[in-house]
C-alpha cells in the first residue's frame, strides 16, 4: 500500500524543504526554538512536507497530532494526542501547571484550569522533554483542532525562547489562535515539477493536451495530481476527449476518493465509513464495532490495495479527503449504525464523552437519555476548563430535547457557555433557538439578560442598559435576588454609555429605576452595597454614596463565589474604587480581577480584567508593565471580538508622550465610541489628550480636549482624572470661568474623601487656583500627601508645578530644587512630554537638567530583561519567573546569561548591587 508521504513526494519542493531545514538547524546546532505554520489548500503537501520533517530531523525527538474535525468539541482532544508520549515528565513541571495540565486531561479533578496556565504547562512540558534532545512537534490539520488545544498550542508556539522545540503546524486556513507566527504558504507545483509528479503515475501515453489541461485545473496541487488521472481511461488521456469542467479543487478531489470507495466491495465501504467515524485511530475499537456489525477481517485489505487506508497499528486514511468521502459517501442510516457500533464498544468509565458523542450522532431523532448524557459531557469539560465543548455539547444536548420547555432550558445554558467563551454569533444562534419554545417569565428575563450580555461585550454600547432594565423588571416577582444584580449591571452599563445613552436609559434615568430595586434579602453584601451606594451617589450627590461604597470594597469577595467576584470586579476595582480614591484597593482587586479572568478561562471578560490592571500600573508609573499588558489586550480583544475601546493602550502613549501614537488611537476611540454608543470611551480618551497636550505644554489644545471630556457630568465619577487636567490647562490660558467650574466639581469629588490620593490631587489644584503663602501651603501639602502614596507620576506632577510656579516667583533655587526632582522622576517613568517640560522649566532658572546619563548596562536590556532581572532580584527562581511571565524556565535561564553580560556580573547575587529596589515590582 501507499500512503502519500517521504521524498518520493516532494517533486518541486526544494524551497519549502529547505526552509524545513533551516528550521531544524537552528533547533539542532543553536539551540533556538522555532515555531512555523505551514498552509495551502487541500492536497497541496503539508502533510508530506511534515513528513519529510520528521525522517531529516536527525537527533530529534518527534511528536505528531492530527486535528479530527469530528473531534472538535472534545475539549483538550488533539493536545492530549501530542503530549501523551511525553506525560512520564509531568512530575518535574511547577505543581500548578502539573495539576492544570493532569485536570486538562482528566487524569484528576480540581478546579477548571487556568487557560493561560495550561498554554503555559505544555510549554514547560515540551521544554523538559528537549533537555535529552531537541524536540520537534508537528501538528497536522490544525484548522480541526478543539478550540482549547488550538489555544494551549498557539499560546506555547508564541512563547517559544530557547528550549530547543520546534513546533510547526499544517492548516488549509490557519485558525486565528496562529495569527501572528511565521507562515510558510505552500502552493501548487510549478508547471516543470508538476508535470515530473503526473508522469509519474501514468501507466501510459497522454495526450499532450490532456497533460496541459489536467496540470491547470489541478493548479499544480500535488494530490490532485495523483487522484484525477485515476478516473480516466487510457482512452481520454491518450486520445484527447477532454475533461469534465472546472470544479472546486477540495471537492474534484474528494469525488475522485468517492469513486474509488465506490468501486469496493460493500463490506470495505461500510468498515471504511466505520473507520472514519471513529477519530481516535484506534484499530482495537474499529474491530470491536465491526464485529457487532458484521464485518469480517477480510474487509480492510482491498481498502489497502486500493492505496485509501490501512487499518494496521494505528487507522490512517490517505487522506483527511480520503476520510470524509468514506464518510459521507455511506448513507444516513450506514452513519448512525456505524456510530451506535463504536458507543457500545467505548467503555463508559473511561471515555464518557465520546460515548455520548457517538451516542448523539447515532441517534435518528430526539433522545432525552442521551440529551441527559451530553449534559454530563458539558459539566465535566468545564471541570477542565473546556468551555466551547461545554457549549457543544449543551447545544447537541438542546437538539436532541423534544420538550420544548427542556430543549428552551438547554440551549440557553448552551448560549451561556457560547459567550463565557466567546463565540458570540453561535450564542445569538441560541438564544433565538431558545425563543422558538414556551418560556416563563424567569426565562425570558434570562434571554434578555444574555442579550444585553452580548452587547456589552461587543459594543459596550446603548443598547445594553435598557435590555438590562427590562430584565431586572421581569425578574423582580420571581427572583428578586437577581433582579437587584440585574439593576447594578444596568448601572454598570450605563456608566459606560454615558453621554451616547439612548433617551430614558441615561445613567441618571437607570439610577432612578434602580432604587426601586427589591431590598436585600439578607446582610448587605459587596454586590448590595455597590448597588445602594451607585443608586444613592447618582440619586442624591457625590458624597452620599461614599460610605456604602467604600464598605463594599472593604468586604468585597466575602461570601462570594468566583463567578460572582469575577462578575463585579470591573465595577469594584476601576469605578467604586476611582470614585472613593482608594488606589490601594483598586490595586488589589484588580491583580484579583485578572486572576479570576483566567482561572476561569472568560476570555470575554479579560479585556476588562487586564485594562483596569494596565491603569492601576499607569497610576503607579510602572508604564513597562503596562506595554506587556496592553500587548495582551490586543491579543485577547482580537480572539474573542471584543470591541472594547484601547483605554490601556492611549493611556499609555499619553503618559509617555508619544503624540502620533496617542493621537492616533484617541481619534479612532472617538470615531469607534460613537459608533458604538460608548460614551465612557469619548470622555476617557479626550481624558488622554488634554493629558497628553498638557504634558507638552500646549495648554490651550489640552483645555479644548479637557472641555470636551468634562462635557457630559451627569457621572462625575467618570471625571476623577479629566477635572485637574482641565484645571491646570485652564489656570494656564487664563479661563477662569472653566477653572472655577471644574473647581467647584473636584471639590464636590475630592472633598467628600479622606484619602492621600485624593486630597493631594485636591491640594494641587486649589493651588493653581490660587496665589501667594496659600498656594505654597497647596503645594507643599499636596507633594506631602502625594508622597504617602504609590502614585508617582502624580507626585512628580506636583513638584513640576509647584517648580513652575517658584520660578515665576523668581525663587529659582527652590524651583530648581522641585524641577530636578521633577525632572528625574518623569523621565524615569518614561513620560518624556512632562520630562521635557521639566527640562524646559530648569534652563529658565537658569540651570540645566541632570545630563541623561550615558544609556547605562541597566538601561539597555529589553523590557523582558529589565521584568526578568527584577525577579531574579527579588528572589524568585526561573520557575516562578517563568509562571509569571508565561515563558519556559529555560528562556528565562537564557535571558539571565544576556543580563550577566550587559550588567557585567556573574551571578544572581549581585543583581541587588546593580539593580536598584523598586517598590513598585509586581
Amino acid at each position: 500500500m501507499h500512503l502519500p508521504g517521504g521524498d518520493a513526494d516532494l517533486t518541486g519542493r526544494h524551497a519549502e524543504c529547505g526552509a524545513l531545514d533551516q528550521l531544524v538547524a537552528a533547533i539542532v546546532q543553536v539551540g533556538e526554538s522555532r515555531a512555523l505554520v505551514l498552509h495551502g489548500e487541500a492536497g497541496v503537501g503539508k502533510t508530506a512536507l511534515l513528513d519529510y520533517l520528521a525522517e531529516h530531523a536527525p537527533g530529534c525527538r518527534v511528536a505528531r497530532a492530527a486535528g479530527v474535525q469530528s473531534e472538535m468539541e472534545l475539549a483538550f482532544a488533539g493536545l492530549h494526542q501530542l503530549c501523551a508520549p511525553m506525560l512520564d515528565r509531568l512530575e518535574a513541571l511547577p505543581p500548578p501547571q502539573r495539576d492544570g495540565l493532569r485536570t486538562a486531561f482528566g487524569l484528576n479533578t480540581g478546579p477548571p484550569p487556568d487557560r493561560f496556565l495550561i498554554g503555559l504547562a505544555v510549554l514547560s512540558l515540551l521544554s523538559q522533554v528537549a533537555e535529552e534532545r531537541p524536540l520537534v512537534c508537528l501538528v497536522d490539520d490544525e484548522q480541526w483542532l478543539d478550540q482549547a488545544s488550538a489555544q494551549a498550542l498557539a499560546f506555547a508556539a508564541r512563547r517559544l525562547g530557547s528550549e530547543s522545540v520546534g513546533l510547526v503546524f499544517a492548516a488549509r486556513t490557519p485558525s486565528v489562535d496562529l495569527a501572528g507566527l511565521p507562515e510558510l504558504a505552500v502552493t501548487g507545483l510549478r508547471d516543470e515539477g508538476a508535470r515530473t509528479l503526473l508522469d509519474s503515475v501514468l501507466t501510459g501515453p497522454i495526450d499532450g493536451r490532456i497533460r496541459d489541461q489536467i496540470i491547470a485545473e489541478t493548479r499544480g496541487n500535488p494530490l490532485a495530481l495523483l487522484e484525477l488521472p485515476r478516473g480516466l481511461t487510457a482512452a481520454e488521456l491518450a486520445g484527447g476527449f477532454g475533461l469534465p469542467g472546472p470544479a472546486p479543487l477540495a471537492g474534484s478531489i474528494e469525488e475522485g476518493f468517492r469513486r474509488r470507495i465506490g468501486a469496493l466491495p460493500h463490506q470495505t465501504r461500510r468498515l471504511l465509513s466505520l473507520a472514519a467515524a471513529d477519530p481516535t485511530g484506534d484499530p482495537a475499537l474499529v474491530w470491536r464495532a465491526a464485529v457487532r456489525l458484521g464485518i469480517g477481517a477480510g474487509a480492510a485489505a482491498p481498502a489497502a490495495d486500493a492505496g485509501l487506508a490501512e487499518l494496521g497499528t494505528r487507522v490512517r486514511f490517505c487522506h483527511p479527503l480520503a476520510r470524509s468521502a468514506a464518510y459521507h459517501s455511506a448513507s444516513t442510516h450506514d452513519r448512525q449504525r456505524a456510530h451506535q457500533a463504536l458507543a457500545e464498544v467505548t467503555d463508559q468509565q473511561l471515555d464518557p464523552d465520546r460515548r455520548a458523542w457517538h451516542q448523539a450522532r447515532a441517534a435518528p431523532g430526539p433522545d432525552e437519555d442521551i440529551a441527559t448524557e451530553l449534559e454530563r459531557s458539558a459539566g465535566r469539560a468545564l471541570a477542565r476548563g473546556g468551555l466551547a465543548a461545554a457549549a457543544a455539547f449543551l447545544n447537541q444536548a438542546a437538539a436532541l430535547t423534544l420538550d420544548p420547555a427542556r430543549r428552551a432550558e438547554r440551549a440557553l445554558a448552551a448560549a451561556q457557555a457560547k459567550i463565557q467563551a466567546g463565540a458570540l454569533d453561535a450564542a445569538r444562534d441560541l438564544l433565538a433557538m431558545a425563543e422558538s419554545g414556551p418560556l416563563g417569565r424567569y426565562q425570558r428575563a434570562s434571554i434578555d439578560l444574555m442579550r444585553a450580555q452580548l452587547a456589552f461585550i461587543t459594543s459596550r454600547g446603548a443598547q445594553a442598559p435598557p435590555l438590562l432594565l427590562r430584565a431586572a423588571e421581569k425578574l423582580e416577582p420571581v427572583d428578586p435576588e437577581l433582579s437587584r444584580a440585574t439593576y447594578l449591571d444596568a448601572i454598570s452599563a450605563a456608566i459606560f454609555t454615558g453621554r451616547l445613552a439612548e433617551p430614558g436609559s441615561g445613567i441618571l434615568e437607570v439610577a432612578r429605576q434602580a432604587r426601586t430595586a427589591p431590598p436585600a434579602a439578607h446582610a448587605p453584601r459587596a454586590p448590595d452595597l455597590l448597588l445602594d451606594g451607585l443608586t444613592a451617589h447618582f440619586n442624591d450627590g457625590y458624597a452620599a454614596g461614599f460610605p456604602l461604597l467604600r464598605e463594599s470594597l472593604a468586604v468585597f469577595g466575602d461570601g462570594m463565589s468566583a463567578e460572582e467576584e469575577l462578575h463585579w470586579l470591573w465595577l469594584a476595582s476601576t469605578s467604586a474604587a476611582l470614585r472613593v480614591w482608594d488606589y490601594d484597593r483598586w490595586d488589589a482587586l484588580s491583580v484579583r480581577h485578572v486572576r479570576l479572568a483566567r482561572d476561569t478561562g472568560a476570555l470575554s471578560e479579560l479585556p476588562l480584567a487586564l485594562t483596569s490592571r494596565t491603569y492601576a500600573l499607569l497610576l503607579a508609573g510602572d508604564l513597562t508593565a503596562a506595554v506587556t499588558l496592553t500587548d495582551e489586550i490586543q491579543t485577547v480583544k482580537e480572539a474573542t471580538g471584543s470591541g472594547l475601546a484601547p483605554y490601556g493602550a492611549f493611556g499609555l502613549a499619553a503618559l509617555r508622550g508619544d503624540e502620533a501614537r496617542a493621537l492616533a488611537l484617541i481619534d479612532a476611540t472617538v470615531e469607534d465610541a460613537a459608533r458604538r454608543g460608548e460614551g465612557v470611551g469619548i470622555t476617557f480618551a479626550e481624558w488622554a489628550n488634554a493629558m497628553l497636550n498638557n504634558g507638552l505644554g500646549r495648554y490651550d489644545k489640552a483645555a479644548a480636549a479637557a472641555r470636551r471630556a468634562c462635557a457630559f457630568d451627569d457621572d462625575l465619577g467618570s471625571l476623577v482624572w479629566a477635572v485637574p487636567e482641565l484645571i491646570e490647562a485652564a489656570a494656564r490660558t487664563g479661563m477662569a470661568e472653566a477653572a472655577a467650574w471644574a473647581g467647584d466639581r473636584l471639590e464636590e469629588m475630592a472633598g467628600a474623601t479622606d484619602t492621600d490620593w485624593g486630597l493631594g490631587i485636591l491640594a494641587r489644584s486649589r493651588a493653581l487656583l490660587t496665589e501667594g503663602e496659600t498656594a505654597d501651603r497647596l503645594y507643599r501639602e499636596s507633594i506631602t500627601r502625594l508622597g504617602k502614596t504609590r502614585l508617582r507620576p502624580d507626585l512628580a506632577r506636583a513638584h513640576l508645578l509647584y517648580g513652575e510656579w517658584l520660578r515665576r516667583r523668581r525663587r529659582r533655587l527652590d524651583a530648581r530644587e522641585q524641577l530636578r526632582t521633577a525632572h528625574d522622576m518623569l523621565e524615569t517613568m518614561g513620560m518624556a512630554g512632562f520630562a521635557e517640560r521639566a527640562r524646559r522649566e530648569l534652563r529658565a532658572t537658569g540651570a540645566t537638567a541632570h545630563q541623561r546619563a550615558r544609556p547605562t548596562r541597566q538601561q539597555e536590556l529589553t523590557a523582558q530583561e529589565a521584568q526578568i532581572a527584577r525577579l531574579a532580584r527579588d528572589g524568585l527562581s526561573n520557575p516562578e519567573i517563568g509562571t509569571r511571565l508565561y515563558i519556559s524556565a529555560h528562556t528565562v535561564q537564557y535571558h539571565l546569561r544576556k543580563v550577566f553580560t550587559k550588567l557585567g556580573i556573574t551571578s544572581r547575587g549581585q543583581l541587588d548591587r546593580v539593580l536598584p529596589s523598586d517598590p513598585r515590582s509586581q
